[in-house]
């Protein structure tokens, strides 16, 4: 009896596999770092308005840090993917 081929995943779908939960950890931590960062950050700033500017400044860094971070996985991605080819 012939048994039929299995079909296995190419490394580079591995190597994907991978980024993308290292991007979503990543994720998770920087929205983690700026819940700490505001904690941190609160009772030092008199006012509701230097508050705001302190949060606002630290979502514009976080999102700059995921922007950046996405960037490099792509990057990574596209080389992966002109090395398999």
């Amino acid at each position: 009896m012939t048994q039929a081929p299995q079909k296995t995943e190419p490394r580079w779908a591995e190597l994907s596999d991978d980024v993308l939960e290292s991007l979503e950890a990543g994720r998770k931590r920087g929205i983690e770092a700026v819940r700490t960062f505001v904690d941190e950050v609160k009772p030092g700033v008199e006012g509701e308005s230097g508050r705001k500017n302190v949060i606002d400044a630290a979502l514009k860094l976080a999102e700059e840090l995921a922007t950046t971070q996405i960037e490099f996985v792509r990057s990574v991605v596209r080389s992966a993917g002109t090395v398999t080819k």
